[in-house]
């Protein structure tokens, strides 16, 4: 039980990278590999504000808000110039600002990590056995809710469904009064709060570090593929499935295939079900 609950713990945050990464995706058609930066700049800019001595609450209205900005910045400095570019030369420029983030971070915070503190006091839960952070159950919470309004919005709302045309035609999309560049936009804008919320939000239970973003990002990327880029209901289910095989397979066989078996799982979903799990099973888009 204790394996069990600390990969429900890691599938949440996975999940929470890839609910942001499906987001990203189901407006712009764009896969944005720099989503883990964001993480990383809103725990990172929440522990600064902390340790100035703003209460936490606010520090993470303020942190949020700020990464929020800057990914909307990035959108009309850097993609929406080049937004008629392959994919391929999108995927190379989400990169291309992961990487700068992460410098820029390095430069201003260090390498030391820096931490944020919990949003519950008190020691552990004891639940089944097993013993469950506070926080954790924070993140659990995260992950429920924004799943419940991501799928809510794209799959029950006239507003979603508009959104969503914006990938499949933009031509026609903006025959029907949807601007394309406006959701892009907000596309960025919103997954950058998520970002920065799920960052702050782990942060109490992992530090906080520069370079924290890039292997987050990565199994959130795998997480969203393997449950179907088209579906929040596989995101959740592909970061729950992937943080349950690393709890598992950590604690059974060895610590050293933590990071291998999200490779694994991607290759494995890339050559049995490239469309993801959910995807394969749904079969529908819009």
């Amino acid at each position: 039980m204790q394996l069990f609950f600390s990969g429900l713990t890691l599938g949440s945050i996975y999940a929470l990278i890839a609910l942001a990464l499906v987001t990203t995706f189901n407006i712009t058609g764009i896969i944005n590999l720099a989503q883990g930066e964001s993480l990383a700049l809103g725990a990172l800019v929440a522990a600064t504000l902390c340790g100035a001595g703003l209460p936490l609450a606010a520090a993470f209205a303020v942190s949020v808000a700020l990464v929020a900005v800057c990914c909307g910045v990035l959108e009309r400095a850097v993609i929406k110039p080049v937004r008629n570019a392959s994919g391929l030369s999108l995927i190379i420029i989400t990169l291309s600002i992961s990487i700068s983030l992460r410098g820029l971070a390095l430069l201003i915070w260090g390498t030391d990590p820096v931490s944020v503190p919990a949003f519950s006091q008190g020691g552990p839960l004891k639940i089944w056995g097993a013993s469950v952070s506070p926080q954790s159950l924070w993140i659990f919470g995260l992950t429920a809710l924004t799943m419940a309004v991501l799928y809510g919005f794209f799959e029950y709302t006239y507003a979603g469904k508009a959104v969503r045309a914006c990938v499949i035609n933009r031509t026609a999309a903006r025959l029907a009064g949807i601007d394309p560049s406006l959701m892009s936009l907000l596309a960025f804008t919103g997954s950058g709060a998520l970002g920065a919320a799920a960052g702050i939000f782990i942060a109490p239970l992992t530090l906080a570090t520069y370079d924290m973003g890039f292997m987050l990002g990565i199994k959130g990327f795998v997480a969203a593929v393997a449950g179907g880029l088209n579906s929040t209901a596989g995101a959740v289910l592909g970061g729950l499935m992937l943080g349950l095989l690393e709890a598992y397979g950590a604690g059974l066989v060895s610590s050293g295939l933590k990071d291998a078996l999200a490779l694994a799982v991607l290759l494995a979903v890339l050559l049995v079900r490239p469309e993801g799990l959910v995807a394969a099973v749904a079969g529908r888009r819009v």
